[in-house]
């Protein structure tokens, strides 16, 4: 299963993230507990965006769901973090390759942190020329009744 979802950068975005991101994991059997994990890191990360995403109208999200795992992708077009909260002009810590070091982070850096407890792995890349992309990736689990289960059942038997 795929998605893309365009959305304005304000907070009544979020709850429309958080219904559509969630219909289609509980409609796939998704267990309860892991589908309010990935809502809440989503939440997080699309908060950030509402918040901080200069010279940005508009954001995306973008889901993935295949082989167990859910890779979500959060997308603005903005300049990126600009600053330290505490420190005015001081530029947020980078690595070579653009992720922020979410560690650097102080108060404001509570958000990644939950993230990261939430997910199996997140990546942050922020550029000046290209936004901010955040990548979260959470394995799966099913509830019994699953129709990805009752599909996987009917495929053992049919092959065998």
């Amino acid at each position: 299963m795929k998605f893309s979802l365009a959305l304005p950068r304000e907070a009544l975005s979020i709850p429309v993230v958080r219904r559509v991101v969630g219909d289609a994991l509980r409609g796939l059997g998704v267990s309860e507990d892991c589908v309010a994990d990935i809502l809440l890191a989503t939440s997080e990360a699309c908060t950030n965006v509402v918040q901080h995403a200069r010279n940005s109208a508009d954001y995306e999200v973008v889901g993935h769901v295949d082989d167990g795992v859910c890779l979500l992708r959060i997308m603005d077009w903005g300049h990126g973090p600009r600053q330290m909260p505490d420190s005015p002009g001081d530029p947020l810590p980078v690595d070579a390759s653009g992720a922020i070091d979410p560690g650097a982070l102080r108060e404001s850096g509570r958000g990644l942190r939950i993230m990261r407890a939430l997910v199996d792995d997140l990546s942050i890349e922020s550029a000046p020329d290209r936004g901010t992309v955040v990548q979260m990736h959470k394995r799966l689990t099913w509830r019994d009744e699953a129709l990805i289960r009752r599909l996987e059942h009917r495929l053992a038997r049919s092959a065998g």
